[in-house]
């Protein structure tokens, strides 16, 4: 058994709550931009001072139409800065956020708000306002229900007009550290969502030691982050509450499909997002140097990146010539990457999934470090990050300061701290198994090294066992195999089989630029081309990059490309983009058998 801590850089107030973080910003920072908001195709900022005001008086509408202190408040919305004006609003009603994510289906949404108990809902819009309504029957509970899109904002500050600043200042102050602040839904591989209640405490301590230790990336008036993943999902919070807490002007963007524009025209200087994200990236300028005949001068960039990035890590650092190399390539290739993440960043916080020691160097050898971190919706997102001034690319970082990483002798991960969830809403037996001996058992495989760097190697339940004896873990191998431009998404398999293999979906947007590269029909998609021998290669080149990651007993031995996608909407990943497992096992059982029969 092995532990590692930090001590904590922030200390939480006891009779506190996160109402407290627009007050002191509005009082201390009245004019500071803390909010970007997109009206008419154009950004615009919101001072702390106008914040507030517009918190408030969402907060009296809500206070108005019912909502007491200690009632759940369903909010299913894409990411946008209403999101973030109701979260704040529904603390300062005194009640406590439930997320929902806005693909969820009627089923999952009577689930979420018939357990919660939500006594009221915000919804963005009317096909979501519909999918509550068809459940309604089921949500006794349930009263009122505002959209977004019909004004939902002027309608409830409209409503609440009659209620006194005095009223409003009691409910702002009613909750203390130790009350919930939101239960979040586990969107769950397995079973039903959890709901997992984080307290006021549970935010200032995570948020708190995240500012703290990344404070260059945290400063006020300067800084900026455009959050463009689901505000529902735990990381998403994360860094919401952190830029409140800053304060850093924070942007809200619904829609990921324009996000290289919404870079450059927001600017931010700190960007989130997950290994997906960064690969795209990657994958789409190389992908534009192919086409505009400079791919072998990508290729030579993207190497001397990766070197130099190694280089830093050693006692002697770059050499002169990878150095000069290293200059030239700035100007001709790194410059032009930064410029397409807006320009003015230097860091990034990844997190969701392994980023890949190899996307880990490039970007760090173009001058944009990217903070690899990890965490759970039981420990508030970040339960350990790379530390901004002493990285260590390969590994999720050290602990979140004034928490606890301990090793189990199975190589379970174990947390202990201020930031972890108090328990499973209206689930004791989950809640006690979950927390067993004071300490968070995250079914996380992991190591610590000499330094405290956590490095996580699979999930208990996922591991496989071959019919030859062999314990492999899937996700080291997928995440390299899912590095290449034309894999959307790989699962391994082999459970009680007599080797590994995979299934393997292709990345619709790369296999059309594929398939104009070598004359192939460019709308015949992967229904048509999954059998194609030259496309086969090219999945093999992944399958084989995958397999110098593991042991020969571990790697994948044979493959199927599928012709379709794992979709949300088919059950097959998680809003947070994490494999279900069994429902993939279970729909792609046919292309599975043909792996082991052929």
């Amino acid at each position: 058994m092995r532990e590692f801590s930090l001590p904590a850089l922030y200390e939480v107030p006891s009779d506190g709550n996160l109402t407290d973080l627009i007050r002191r910003n509005a009082s201390q920072h009245p004019d500071v931009a803390v909010m970007g908001r997109k009206a008419d195709g154009v950004w615009t900022d919101v001072t702390a001072k106008e914040f507030l005001a517009e918190v408030r008086g969402a907060a009296k509408g809500l206070i108005a139409a019912g909502v007491g202190v200690g009632d759940r408040v369903a909010l299913l919305s894409r990411t946008r800065y209403e999101w973030v004006l109701l979260d704040f609003a529904i603390w300062s009603a005194g009640g406590v956020t439930v997320p929902v994510y806005e693909t969820s289906s009627p089923e999952q949404i009577q689930w979420i708000l018939g357990d919660s108990g939500a006594s009221l809902a915000v919804v963005e819009s009317a096909a979501h306002q519909a999918a509550v309504e068809s459940v309604r029957g089921e949500l006794p509970a349930l009263g009122g229900v505002w959209q977004i899109e019909d004004d939902a904002i002027a309608s409830l500050t409209a409503a609440g007009a009659e209620v006194a600043d005095e009223t409003l200042d009691a409910r702002m102050s009613a909750a203390n550290a130790d009350d919930p602040a939101t239960i979040v839904y586990t969107s769950g591989t397995t079973g039903r969502p959890k709901g997992c209640v984080l307290t006021h405490r549970a935010f200032f301590a995570e948020c708190g030691n995240v500012v703290e230790r990344l404070k260059p990336l945290f400063r006020t008036g300067e800084s900026s982050v455009l959050l463009f993943l689901p505000a529902a999902h735990v990381f998403g919070r994360l860094i919401e509450v952190a830029s409140v807490m800053a304060p850093i002007r924070l942007g809200c963007l619904p829609d990921i499909k324009t996000l290289t524009d919404e870079l450059a025209s927001f600017r931010p200087t700190l960007i989130l997002g997950v290994p997906r994200v960064f690969e795209k990236v990657y994958n789409s300028a190389r992908a534009k140097a192919q086409a505009d005949g400079k791919g072998k001068i990508f290729d030579k960039a993207a190497h001397t990146a990766i070197a130099y990035s190694r280089a830093l890590a050693t006692p002697q650092g770059p050499s002169f010539g990878l150095k000069l190399k290293h200059k030239v390539f700035d100007k001709l290739v790194y410059s032009k990457l930064r410029a397409v993440l807006g320009g003015r960043g230097e860091y990034a916080i990844s997190g969701g999934a392994p980023l890949g020691e190899r996307l880990g160097h490039f970007f760090r050898g173009i001058g944009f470090t990217v903070l690899e971190g990890y965490g759970l919706t039981e420990s508030c997102a970040a339960t350990a990050f790379n530390p901004w001034d002493r990285p260590k690319i390969g590994t999720v970082g050290q602990p979140l300061p004034g928490s606890v990483v301990r090793i189990a002798d199975d190589g379970e991960v174990l947390l202990h701290g201020e930031h972890i969830f108090t328990g499973y809403w209206n689930n004791g037996a989950a809640t006690a198994e979950a927390l067993a001996d004071g300490w968070f058992h995250t079914g996380d495989i992991g190591t610590l090294d000499e330094d405290g760097y956590l490095a996580i190697t699979g999930r208990k339940k996922e591991i496989l066992v071959t019919a030859g004896g062999k314990n492999v873990a899937p996700a080291v191998i997928e995440d390299r195999i899912r590095a290449h431009a034309l894999v959307a998404e790989c699962m391994v398999v082999g459970d009680g089989r007599p080797f590994v293999g995979a299934l393997v979906t292709l990345d619709e947007e790369f296999l059309g630029r594929w398939a104009s590269e070598h004359g192939k029909p460019t709308d015949a998609g992967a229904r048509v081309l999954r059998e194609d021998p030259e496309l086969l290669a090219e999945v093999q080149r992944a399958i084989d990059d995958g397999n110098a990651a593991v042991s020969k007993a571990e790697s994948v031995r044979k493959f199927r490309v599928l012709a379709s996608q794992f979709t949300e909407e088919a059950g097959h990943i998680t809003p947070s983009l994490k494999l279900k497992r069994n429902v993939v096992a279970k729909d792609f059982a046919d292309e599975i058998e043909a792996i082991y029969s052929k």
